[in-house]
């Protein structure tokens, strides 16, 4: 779980992933948290060890390398990224265990659904999911690999400071279908997750990132200032 001052949610969202992680102990397996602190400056860090978690720490704030500093401190045979304001259920949990039983599946991610109806955001979100399923693109919010591909592929590209869940989609097809395995993206249980950042930012101020990503033809995406809804410490 990569975290930059998520003081506010993220007691919430580690709680939802141990409710939910009932769907690992009833099949026996074993799971870790290990929440990145992303150099906040909150008391991020202090509630995620309260709930249990085990909290490591990268300087650099980025999502990119939170997500491969947390992932290189994991011991599992399978990674599961969490954003700190997300809550998964037992039964998306569920659904991520019959895929890796089934032997032939790389990794995957999920739709989602956010936890409050907002006009403009639903559209999007509905938008998004349609082309998740069919591009096999995982929202960042919640990602599943096996360890050993995430490995082999050298984790979350650092040139990117947002977008680089769809960049490392790309690599895991890529590298499932050179194993001829698969990479999904369950529906059935949708990941639940904060519309906070609706309330944040405007429509406006999205679409014109969106406008200046398109326009500089994804060069926005490469600098942290650029991307101030991920990285402006509004919460």
């Amino acid at each position: 779980m990569p975290a930059f001052n998520e003081a506010k949610l993220i007691e919430r969202s580690l709680s939802s992933i141990r409710a939910a992680a009932v769907a690992f102990e009833r099949r026996g397996w074993k799971y870790e948290i290990v929440v990145c602190d992303n150099n906040s400056t909150d008391e991020t860090a202090n509630l995620a060890r309260a709930q249990g978690a085990r909290v490591v720490f990268e300087p650099v704030n980025q999502i990119s390398r939170a997500r491969n500093t947390g992932a290189a401190a994991a011991t599992g045979d399978w990674l599961l990224f969490v954003d700190a304001d997300s809550f998964p259920s037992a039964g998306l949990l569920a659904d991520v265990a019959a895929q890796i039983e089934t032997g032939d599946c790389l990794g995957g991610g999920a739709t989602v659904e956010l936890d409050e109806a907002i006009g403009w955001a639903a559209t999007l979100t509905r938008g998004w999911n349609s082309l998740s399923r069919w591009r096999r693109w995982m929202a960042g919010s919640f990602i599943f690999s096996r360890t050993e591909a995430f490995r082999e592929l050298g984790g979350f590209s650092h040139e990117l400071f947002v977008a680089e869940e769809i960049e490392f989609s790309r690599r895991l097809n890529t590298l499932a279908k050179s194993r001829r395995q698969r990479v999904v993206i369950l529906n059935r249980h949708p990941l639940k997750t904060s519309a906070r950042k609706m309330h944040l930012y405007s429509s406006r101020e999205y679409l014109w990132f969106l406008a200046r990503s398109v326009l500089g033809l994804g060069g926005t995406l490469k600098k942290r200032e650029s991307c101030g809804i991920w990285y402006d410490g509004r919460r």
